[in-house]
């Protein structure tokens, strides 16, 4: 029980693991389109990111969104450990959060779409958990890479927590942050229940709609 405590408890920057000054290899290409998974992107197009749980399954919710999201890539976000590796990230002594990182084009996608997605497809009431899965890279976060996605980001908080409470859930933990770094996951990671569909996925959403539109947003 001490070491599940300790696990879902954020590191002290100090007390964090070193990691490495070179990035940990990685796939070249998404699994399922074949476009590459580092880009060089196509102009205009745009970057989310967004932590919702076990990154297996929030992968997969966000490239099942279809035509308008061209590349998903699962990595680590939001700690002190550069370039960690999945076990530096299980032990909870990197700060990280499992991440998805989304490259969409705007034109045929909205970010409106995609905290949708979000929201419903995970409990944002958990803190440094998701169902089963424990620890602080299971927590509930939004990385904004502009003050638009931040602006809508927490507006689309707001909205959600008040649906959630009309249901007898409890406060949002989600955290909402300017995007930080993001050191992409190991190869065997990327697009994983693709490559596995029958792996494991612990994540489910709370069954209540998020009231957010579906028009082009700001990206």
């Amino acid at each position: 029980m001490f070491m599940l405590r300790k696990k879902a408890e954020m590191p002290r920057r100090e007390d964090a693991l070193p990691g490495r000054a070179q990035a940990i290899p990685t796939a070249r290409t998404h699994f399922i389109n074949g476009h590459a998974l580092k880009g060089p992107y196509p102009a205009g197009f745009a970057t989310a990111m967004f932590g919702l749980g076990c990154f297996w399954g929030a992968e997969r919710k966000f490239w099942e969104l279809g035509d308008g999201v061209y590349v998903t890539a699962v990595g680590y976000a939001a700690g002190y450990t550069p370039n960690p590796t999945y076990e530096e990230v299980c032990s909870g002594r990197t700060g990280h959060n499992e991440v998805v990182l989304v490259v969409y084009d705007p034109a045929k996608m909205s970010y409106a779409q995609l905290l949708k997605t979000f929201w419903e497809s995970h409990d944002p009431t958990q803190g440094m958990r998701q169902g089963n899965d424990i620890g602080t890279q299971y927590r509930s976060g939004i990385y904004a890479y502009t003050p638009e996605q931040k602006a809508a980001a927490e507006e689309s908080k707001r909205a959600y927590e008040s649906e959630l409470k009309k249901k007898g859930y409890g406060a949002v933990t989600t955290e909402v942050l300017d995007a930080p770094d993001f050191y992409f996951a190991e190869d065997y990671h990327q697009q994983y229940l693709a490559k596995n569909p029958a792996g494991y996925c612990g994540l489910g959403g709370t069954g209540v709609s998020c009231p957010i539109g579906t028009g082009v947003a700001a990206a």
